[in-house]
């Protein structure tokens, strides 16, 4: 994979705290998955392995098997011709630690150049003092030149389907790690 490209915009970082640019669009999403230490370890692992790329039908190729500070990925979405290749580096990571909770897991990456966007996107699963396990997905972004800001629309819309895709496969990943 490329070394080539660096990350092009404000705010490196900022999704590990909520933190935005101004003028950057922000999406938060967050769902329940369930409760329990196993739960939140398999959705850990599963985020932290490129898996949950993987369930929201994103073809992943990285430069590393395991999600780790600085490692470049680049997903790619749509079908022959129209497939749209989107290159990022991760930029800050969290491991589940051995013990109790309150704690999360995940990471956040930064688009490099030939990405459609110009901006961050995290994934994290918190599970808090009662147990309860949620997925929590933040981003900001702004269309990274003048082709992508005149499909803002399309853009947009793209975007809320990938975090609704991202959504759907924590899910599955969380019906897998539930004991039954």
């Amino acid at each position: 994979m490329s070394k080539r490209g660096t990350l092009d915009y404000p705010g490196v970082g900022g999704t590990e705290h909520g933190v935005a640019p101004a003028g950057y669009h922000q999406v938060l999403k967050e769902v329940r998955l369930g409760s329990g230490q196993d739960l939140y370890r398999h959705v850990a692992a599963g985020i932290l392995s490129w898996e949950l790329q993987r369930r929201a039908g994103l073809r992943v190729r990285a430069d590393v098997p395991t999600v780790r500070p600085g490692a470049r990925v680049v997903s790619g979405f749509g079908v022959g011709p129209f497939r749209i290749n989107a290159p990022c580096e991760v930029v800050w990571v969290r491991e589940a630690v051995p013990g109790g909770s309150p704690q999360s897991a995940g990471f956040g990456y930064g688009t490099l150049p030939g990405h459609p966007e110009r901006g961050e996107e995290s994934f994290e699963v918190l599970i808090d003092a009662a147990g309860a396990v949620h997925l929590r997905i933040r981003a900001f972004s702004k269309p990274a030149n003048w082709f992508y800001s005149a499909g803002a629309v399309v853009a947009g819309a793209a975007q809320r389907y990938v975090t609704a895709r991202y959504i759907e496969g924590a899910k599955a990943l969380a019906t897998e790690g539930t004991p039954q």
